[in-house]
């Protein structure tokens, strides 16, 4: 059985799909871009930045799916500019400062919006 997982604190979905899906125990984050919950506006252009907006939304979600960062699993990260590693990597850093989560990072040609920076995840559900 799977729920669907909302959360007014997070950008509301920009398609046909669900922020987050619970099933059992494990919950199924959808990418998060770095817009803004109320608004859904593009924050910055700055990676830093971009990447702070975009794991505080993925917090909203986790949150709502009765999870936290400290129970994520698995993330992989979207960046159209792998030069932008370090530096999304130093405030990804700030969100999983122990036992970081298994992850994967990938250069893509581009993203919703004209964002530099996306983020999904897997975590346990600890509700």
């Amino acid at each position: 059985m799977k729920t669907v997982v909302s959360s007014a604190d997070a950008p509301a979905a920009i398609g046909p799909y669900s922020q987050a899906i619970g099933a059992g125990q494990l919950l199924f984050c959808s990418g998060q871009l770095p817009t803004l919950p109320k608004t859904g506006d593009l924050i910055g252009e700055d990676v830093s930045a971009q990447a702070r907006q975009v794991l505080e939304n993925l917090g909203a979600v986790l949150k709502a799916g009765g999870s936290s960062y400290a129970h994520v699993v698995k993330t992989t990260v979207f960046l159209t500019d792998l030069n932008d590693f370090a530096a999304m990597n130093k405030v990804y850093s700030e969100f999983f400062p122990e036992a970081s989560p298994a992850r994967s990072t990938v250069q893509v040609a581009a993203l919703p919006k004209g964002a530099k920076v996306e983020i999904e995840a897997i975590a346990l559900e600890h509700s």
